[in-house]
């Protein structure tokens, strides 16, 4: 019993260690469209196609991510916003964004 317990807990350890990497597939890809985005100006649509086609979804889907239209969405929204995912994941981002929220609501 002991060994069924070793051996499940190392499957579920190994399978969060896979998603992490393909999340991380993910937000590199989110980070070319955004270069794209500012070189080119086609940033959302490369993203759009990027998810839309078979290994976008095959990605998405090992991240733990649906790749539904409304995810596609969320992911030409993020690009058109033109922030990086190292800044836009960071603390000093979201205190910013909170900040600005407070100020609008006041």
């Amino acid at each position: 019993m002991k060994d069924f317990v070793d051996g499940t807990a190392f499957n579920n350890e190994q399978g969060n260690r896979a998603r992490k990497l393909f999340a991380a597939v993910v937000l590199a890809a989110l980070d070319d469209a955004i270069a794209d985005d500012k070189k080119y100006g086609n940033g959302p649509e490369q993203i759009a196609r990027w998810a839309r086609s078979r290994d976008g979804r095959e990605v998405l889907t090992c991240a733990g991510i649906d790749p539904n239209e409304r995810v596609v969405k969320g992911l030409m929204e993020f690009v058109g916003k033109g922030v990086r995912t190292s800044v836009a994941l960071s603390r000093e981002e979201s205190e910013r964004r909170n900040a600005a929220q407070q100020a609008e609501a006041a």
